[in-house]
């Protein structure tokens, strides 16, 4: 298993947000992550980039347990995250913020490369290199928030809310983009306000309540279980 969290539990003081969390994400995947507000999503997200440390389970990565590493050690083993709200530095440039991705690398060509492939990705964001992140419009900073995880070359992806406050034209580039980035032999997890979306781009998804797997399976039984679709797709 590349991803395998085990009976995670996370507590934001003596409240329990996780409760005994287990999920996994095979290499090569998209698997997403759906659920309420309050369900616990980006906890899970936290709680993997070490950013938010686990009270008790396991969390094996490739081979390795991660869950005594601090963030930047987990970077090192290859996870990126693009936290909720894009958080680029707003006066950094472009091509600075891209900069501040590849911080753990020394490979000079390899970052060279993956400049190229950031721009390939996001050509707005050549055209932009020397632009002011806080100057960029909210799509633009979703592609600056991406491109900066790439940048430190990842084997696996942590996306949160990447098409939240977006026009529906923009979030459709972005998930192109994430469907790009698992073909290019990228895996990604995602947790996403817009659940459909969601489920029509990923292999398998995970149902969040509570801290707890409601359901699970592949995107195709989820999208047509009814009571999927009653409760988180918003179809009677």
């Amino acid at each position: 298993m590349f991803l395998d969290v085990k009976n995670i539990s996370t507590f934001y003081g003596k409240i329990e947000v996780l409760k005994s969390l287990s999920f996994s994400v095979d290499k090569g995947e998209i698997v997403t992550l759906i659920g309420a507000n309050g369900a616990g999503k980006t906890t899970t997200l936290l709680s993997l980039s070490g950013i938010t440390k686990i009270k008790q389970g396991s969390i094996f990565f490739d081979g390795k347990r991660l869950d005594k590493f601090s963030p930047d050690k987990i970077v090192l083993e290859g996870i990126s995250h693009v936290p909720e709200g894009r958080r680029v530095f707003p006066y950094l440039t472009v091509k600075e913020n891209l900069s501040l991705g590849a911080y753990t690398r020394n490979d000079s060509d390899g970052i060279e490369r993956d400049f190229e492939k950031v721009f390939y990705l996001f050509p707005i964001l050549k055209k932009r290199v020397f632009q002011d992140a806080g100057t960029l419009s909210g799509g633009e900073q979703q592609m600056l928030a991406i491109g900066r995880a790439l940048m430190s070359n990842p084997k696996l992806l942590l996306l949160d809310e990447p098409s939240l406050g977006l026009a529906p034209k923009i979030v459709d580039t972005i998930f192109e983009i994430i469907i790009e980035i698992n073909r290019s032999g990228g895996t990604v997890l995602l947790v996403e306000q817009n659940a459909y979306l969601a489920l029509k781009i990923s292999h398998r998804a995970y149902v969040l309540d509570n801290g707890m797997v409601r359901f699970q399976g592949s995107s195709e039984e989820l999208i047509a279980d009814e009571s999927i679709k009653k409760a988180y797709l918003g179809e009677s």
